[in-house]
């Protein structure tokens, strides 16, 4: 994390989604995603690997 690796991106629900939080992590090739309510419990979670290639600049870029 210090070098900028990884990053990473939390959204707090709004509307239907209050009380969740989404925590996304970006490295090189990959993102991890999870879903959480307002104790911790994972609801979702999810990876894309993409490979060798490097993932979009925009996927990283909050209020995407």
């Amino acid at each position: 994390m210090r070098n900028g690796e990884v990053t990473s991106r939390c959204e707090k629900g709004e509307n239907e989604d209050a009380g969740r939080y989404r925590l996304t992590f970006f490295h090189k090739g990959r993102r991890f995603q999870l879903v959480i309510d307002s104790t911790g419990k994972i609801l979702q979670r999810s990876v894309i690997d993409f490979g060798d290639r490097a993932l979009p600049a925009s996927l990283r870029k909050p209020g995407i």
